[in-house]
C-alpha cells in the first residue's frame, strides 16, 4: 500500500483552531475512542504517545458485535500528520490517516483511510463486524468523526 492509492474513503473539515491543537486532539487516544464511531476504547500497548513504531489496542462495537484491532503509528508529525496500520491479529486491516493544513483562522483535516484487507478476508470480517460494505460505513464514520472532532476543537464538544 502506498500513499499514491486512492483511499477508499476520505473527507475533510475546516476548524477553527490551531492544527498543533487538533492534532494534540487526533492523537489523544480516549479523546478519539470518544468521537469515533465504532471505537470505543483506545490504548497504548507499545510507547506512551504518538511516534512512529508506537502500538495501540482498539476496541471496537457495532451493535452487539465486538472486535479488537492492533494499531502501529507509522506517522506522527506534530500539527502536520499522524497515520496508523491496524490488523486484526496479523492479517493486515486497513491504513488511517489524519492529515492537517493550517489555514487562515485554524486548519483543514483531513481522514482517509486505506482497506488492505486480502479479499478472502472480507467477508469473514464483514460478518464479525456486522458491516458488509466497509468502504461506505467508512466514509460515513469519517464524516461523523470529523463532525465530533469539529466540535471538540472549537469548544462545542
Amino acid at each position: 500500500m502506498t500513499i499514491a492509492e486512492p483511499a477508499t474513503a476520505r473527507a475533510s473539515v475546516t476548524i477553527a483552531a490551531p492544527p498543533e491543537a487538533v492534532y494534540a486532539l487526533i492523537t489523544d487516544l480516549p479523546t478519539m475512542a470518544a468521537i469515533g464511531e465504532e471505537v470505543t476504547e483506545m490504548q497504548w500497548r507499545s510507547g506512551d504517545g504518538a511516534r512512529p513504531g508506537a502500538v495501540f489496542k482498539g476496541r471496537n462495537r457495532n451493535g452487539r458485535r465486538t472486535w479488537t484491532t492492533t494499531c502501529t503509528v507509522t506517522d506522527a508529525e506534530p500539527g502536520r500528520t499522524f497515520a496508523f496500520d491496524v490488523k486484526s491479529v496479523v492479517i493486515p486491516v486497513a491504513h488511517w490517516r489524519y492529515d492537517l493544513a493550517a489555514t487562515d483562522g485554524g486548519c483543514t483535516v483531513t481522514e482517509s483511510t486505506w482497506d488492505r484487507r486480502p479479499g478472502w478476508f472480507r467477508k469473514p470480517g464483514g460478518m464479525a463486524t456486522g458491516v458488509m460494505d466497509r468502504d461506505s460505513a467508512n466514509a460515513e464514520h469519517i464524516r461523523l468523526t470529523l463532525e465530533r472532532l469539529k466540535a471538540r476543537a472549537e469548544g462545542a464538544g
